[in-house]
């Protein structure tokens, strides 16, 4: 499947929806500027090191997935609610440029800045023992059968920091398993277990900059880059769109069950890669 590669306007174009609708996915070619690429990542560098350097675990009740980068200094894989402690974040995903992806949500969507898990960064590293060199088939609508609900629409609107080829692992999904019944969202495959190919998936490509859209509702996940150490880093952001009613989270909500199954998953795995590195 040749995925095209799109240009974000002031509206998204009659192509675009049809292409979003048909198979839940759109690629938008360089929304973000090489200097907003650079200022984005260094908020981020900055603010990782600082929750490093506090001995922070969690924020909000999302832990962190914290591993080691190829120097053996501390690393967090996975960050949560970035927007809220970096304004260069919260700047940068409120600008206008979004409104066309925002109002493909709804058109009373709005940033979750401190809802859901906020906007969200990954950092997958390939490092002997590494937690989180990957991320296993999965569907954001597991989230709302975990609260006993249908599945809901949602977006993932990720915006990219590295050049990924489809040789480099990165993000595949599944076209088209957005419209999918429950049954199928549930046993499709075994959610963040299952790695393995299939012959439908397809590698979504991307340079810095760009801004991939998907329905959180479709089969995807994040392959294992082949490469090691630093070479491997793929770094992306999440930004979320919500509809429903405002449901802020401090610092003293509780961890959501469903991110207590994926962190025991994540850590399941990083002991068994360290088992294997012993072994």
């Amino acid at each position: 499947m040749d995925v095209p590669r799109f240009t974000l306007g002031p509206t998204l174009e009659a192509p675009q929806r049809a292409f979003f609708e048909e198979h839940g996915f759109l690629v938008f070619a360089g929304v973000a500027r090489p200097d907003e690429v650079e200022a984005l990542c260094g908020a981020l560098r900055e603010l990782q090191a600082h929750w490093i350097a506090t001995g922070r675990t969690s924020v909000h009740g999302i832990p962190f997935f914290r591993g080691r980068d190829p120097d053996g200094g501390a690393f967090l894989g996975r960050m949560c609610f970035t927007s809220c402690f970096a304004p260069v974040v919260r700047d940068f995903v409120l600008d206008a440029r979004f409104d066309p992806v925002r109002r493909l949500a709804g058109d009373d969507a709005r940033v979750g800045h401190d809802e859901k898990d906020g906007v969200v960064v990954n950092q997958y590293l390939n490092v002997p023992g590494s937690a989180y060199p990957k991320l296993g088939w999965h569907t954001d609508g597991l989230r709302d059968l975990f609260y006993l609900r249908m599945p809901q629409p949602m977006l993932n609107v990720g915006l990219h920091f590295d050049r990924i080829r489809p040789a480099d692992g990165g993000l595949r999904v599944l076209p088209g398993t957005h419209t999918q019944g429950a049954f199928s969202t549930l046993f499709r495959k075994i959610h963040f277990v299952t790695q393995a190919p299939d012959p439908r998936e397809v590698a979504v490509e991307t340079w810095p900059g760009d801004l991939t859209v998907h329905d959180g509702r479709m089969w995807h996940k994040v392959d294992t880059s082949p490469r090691q150490g630093w070479p491997s880093l793929r770094r992306s952001m999440y930004v979320p769109y919500v509809r429903d009613a405002v449901l802020e989270k401090d610092e003293n909500s509780p961890t959501p069950a469903y991110l207590r199954l994926f962190d025991t998953i994540v850590k399941w795995r990083a002991a068994r890669a360290r088992k294997r590195i012993k072994g």
